[in-house]
Formats: structure tokens, C-alpha cells, sequence
């Protein structure tokens, strides 16, 4: 299957996770595009879409809100999973607002949302996002959890290869 990962991220860490995804699915069989959010136009080309974002300030990056919002009728359309990399040592799930993801998860009919620990160098971060650290005794470090990330990508590629439709990219074009 042809997969869009699209990610959202600041300073590379959350790239980073998509790597990580991308290498896996790559593993599996799968052509994966990885792009920036901004920089998509349009999902129909692709089977699949893994689309995640960096959390600031408890909330998704922008541009990955705006490709949810942009393409919602197209990602209902397809297998979509969504993953979120915040607040370094706070539980995962806290690290996100919970309702925010919930709602565009809802909007664009993803399978399933998964958050993971982020990386926190305050060096790179602005006077308001360091205030919020604070407030949440983060530490610093690269807290993420690489295997737990590979792990999740390989039941995104095991739902993938269950797919009837699994073919659907070799066959666009062709008729029987």
C-alpha cells in the first residue's frame, strides 16, 4: 500500500517518531511518502495515512490541524491512524488536550490515536512554553520510547496487510 505520513514538528523530535514509522512500515512492504503537513495538498494518491504532530501549549501543531481540516472527506475515505509526542516525562495521554484529539480524530475517522513521550530541550523553546514546562516539572532529556514506537507501527502495518484492499495502489489504473 501507498501511505502518507505527515508530520508536524518543531524541533525534528517528532519527526524523528515518523522516521522511526516510516522505517517500519517501509519494512512491511509498504511505499511510504513522508511529508510536513503544509506541503500536502491532497491524500488521493495514497491507501493509507499516519498523520502526527508535535503537542505545544496542550495542543496539536497548527499545520497538522489544518491538514485534518483540509482533507477530512478525503481521510475518511482511507485507513487513518493519528499520534501525538509531548510534555517529555508527563504521562502520555495528559501530555495532549484530550478532547481537542478526540474531536479530530472523530472528524476524519481514524482508527486509532496513540501519544508518545517527547524529547524537551528548553534551549530551542519560547518564553510562554518554557512558563508551561515549569508548571508541569518536566524534565529534560529525550524521554521518547523508539521500540513502543516501532512496536505501534507494526500494528498499523499488520491492520494494513489485513486491508481487502491491500492492492489497491499496484491496481489504480488497471481494469480487469
Amino acid at each position: 500500500m501507498r501511505i502518507l505520513l505527515a508530520v508536524a514538528s518543531r524541533h525534528q523530535g517528532t519527526w524523528e517518531i515518523g522516521d522511526v514509522v516510516a522505517q517500519r512500515l517501509r519494512a512491511r512492504g509498504h511505499e511510504v511518502d513522508q511529508s510536513a503537513p503544509e506541503d500536502v495538498t491532497t491524500v488521493a494518491q495514497h491507501d493509507a495515512v499516519v498523520l502526527g504532530s508535535a503537542v505545544y501549549t496542550a495542543h496539536w501543531l497548527p499545520a497538522a490541524r489544518d491538514l485534518a481540516d483540509r482533507c477530512a472527506q478525503e481521510l475518511r475515505a482511507r485507513p487513518v491512524w493519528t499520534f501525538s509526542s509531548g510534555l517529555a516525562t508527563q504521562p502520555a495521554n495528559s501530555a495532549n488536550s484530550p478532547l481537542e484529539v478526540a474531536a479530530l480524530c472523530e472528524r476524519i475517522g481514524a482508527r486509532g490515536h496513540r501519544s508518545f513521550r517527547g524529547r524537551l530541550d528548553r534551549s530551542v523553546l519560547s518564553f510562554t512554553e518554557r512558563a508551561i514546562i515549569a508548571g508541569g516539572r518536566a524534565r529534560e532529556g529525550d524521554h521518547r520510547d523508539m521500540e513502543a514506537v516501532a512496536a505501534w507501527a507494526d500494528t498499523i502495518a499488520d491492520a494494513l496487510d489485513a486491508e481487502p484492499c491491500a492492492g489497491r495502489s499496484s491496481m489504480a489504473g488497471h481494469s480487469a
